[in-house]
Formats: C-alpha cells, structure tokens, sequence
C-alpha cells in the first residue's frame, strides 16, 4: 500500500511540475502549489458575501488551497467578479451586468445582503482580485461569458504574471479565446455533457487539464472515473463536498481539489489528512 502511495504522489508532483512549467516557461518552479485541497466555492461564501473581497481575504486567511471565483463583462468591456447574470441577489442595485457599466456597478452595494457588517462591501474587479490573491494557492477563474471574455481574461492572467496558477473553468466558446492569446494556460473544461462519461471523453479528447466532476451527476463511477482522468494527465476537480467525513474518501480516490462552501471545519479535517499521511511515510 505505502508503494502504491508514494507512486501516485510521485505521479501527481510530476504532473505538477509539467504544468508549472508550461504555463510559465521558466527553467524552474518559482512558486509551489499545493496537489490536493480544499476549494473556497466564490470565496468564504457562508460566512461572508460571496465574491467579494472580504471573501477571499477570509479564504486566504483560512488557509484554502484553491479559490473559486466568477468573471462576466459590464457593458463597457471591464472585467469584474459576479456570479449571476444578474446583480439582483448578490447587490441593492437591480439589472443585468452586461447592461450595467464598471462605474454603475461600483455605486452598488455588495455586503449588506449578507450582513450588515458587510455594509459598503463593492463588486471587485478581477484585477482586484488578482492582486490581493497570494500566490502559492491556485486560482479557479470561472467564466461566464464567450469567448472575448476568454480573450481579456487570458490577457490579464499573463499581464499579472498569474499564469503559474490560474485555472480557466470555462466552456468551448470562451475556452477557444483564452488559447488564442496563450495555448499554454490551463483550463478546465465546464462544457458538460449529457452524461459523466461523454463529458470526460470531451475533456480528454480538447486537451484540457483539468475536470470539475458534480457530486450530483453519475457519481456512482467515481472512482473509475477517476482512475481514467489521472491515467490521461487530468486534475480532478469536485463540487462538492460540505461534510467532513467525506474529505478521506475524495482524496484516497485521487480527486485534487474539493469545492466546499463550510471552509474552517473542511480545512481543519484536510490539514489533519495530509498530516495524518506525511506520519505514516
């Protein structure tokens, strides 16, 4: 059992290290990801508003290894971080966001809908977002929008020299406008199909290297999926998980990174995994 261990960890370093690398094109790793974690759904969700960046700084401060996020277009072509279509739920304002200009969208207040403590909380941009990120956790940017998104969000990874760890969670159409400005950076294909099976099919078949598999589809295949997408190179994602006895099950089956919106009970249960883990080599 301890082989199988260290063989299967030795594989996932080495996939790590492909990816660094070729996102980057430096002669060395300059920054260390984690291979396994706990993933922040749209931030530090339960406890504050989601998206925003007291979110994220509450996710960071947590000590996730992943963070998710969502990235639309205002009506003037900004990038900025929301969910919805629309700023209905998540705002005091009302109107879809492509409608809604950065400037309209900055009058808006994105905190009070959670709680007052949150009064004044605005929607970032990604840029923001970006700048606050550090950068030894990895970054799950889900689009939500074509591919002229995909095409300014490819651009400002790289301006920001974010590459190392940005994943793209996106469908073909905006996938198609990220590798049109970089084919090097990673994506993770959302594009999901009929069934579980025709959905890992496409995503081995595009090249894509990482997966997001849904707790809610076809999960009865797990870990045969699994199996399969790691013998292809293919991270796995998984959304998503809010109890902690089921954090051992995922991560023995070989899935990287859990979307969880319960983040300090989840984190606490990993950290004493990989530690319980790094006892036993």
């Amino acid at each position: 059992m301890e082989s199988v261990d260290f063989f299967r960890n030795l594989s996932m370093l080495l996939s790590f290290i492909f990816l660094s690398l070729s996102a980057t094109g430096q002669s060395k790793v300059s920054h260390v990801l984690p291979l396994q974690g706990i993933c922040a759904h749209r931030g530090a969700m339960q406890t504050h508003p989601e998206n925003t960046i007291a979110a994220f700084k509450e996710a960071i401060r947590v000590g996730v290894q992943m963070i998710e996020f969502d990235v639309r277009l205002t009506k003037d072509g900004e990038l900025i971080i929301m969910h919805d279509e629309t700023v209905d739920r998540t705002t005091n304002g009302s109107g879809f966001v492509n409608d809604l200009t950065l400037s309209e969208l900055r009058k808006l207040d994105a905190g009070s809908w959670k709680s007052e403590e949150f009064t004044g909380e605005k929607v970032p941009t990604l840029k923001e977002v970006l700048q606050i990120m550090p950068k030894n956790i990895w970054l799950n940017i889900h689009l939500k929008g074509g591919k002229k998104l995909g095409v300014e969000t490819a651009k400002l990874v790289i301006s920001e020299k974010r590459e190392h760890q940005a994943v793209i969670a996106c469908e073909r159409q905006s996938a198609k406008g990220v590798r049109k400005v970089d084919s090097e950076i990673k994506i993770c294909n959302m594009e999901r199909l009929s069934s579980r099976s025709k959905y890992i099919a496409a995503t081995k078949k595009q090249d894509y290297v990482f997966i997001q598999l849904k707790k809610s589809r076809d999960n009865n295949s797990l870990k045969n999926d699994v199996e399969d997408l790691k013998k292809n190179g293919i991270h796995v994602n998984y959304v998503q998980a809010d109890e902690a006895k089921e954090i051992s099950v995922l991560l023995d089956l070989g899935v990287d990174f859990i979307f969880t919106d319960d983040l300090v009970p989840m984190v606490r249960v990993f950290n004493r995994y990989t530690a319980l883990h790094k006892s036993r080599k």
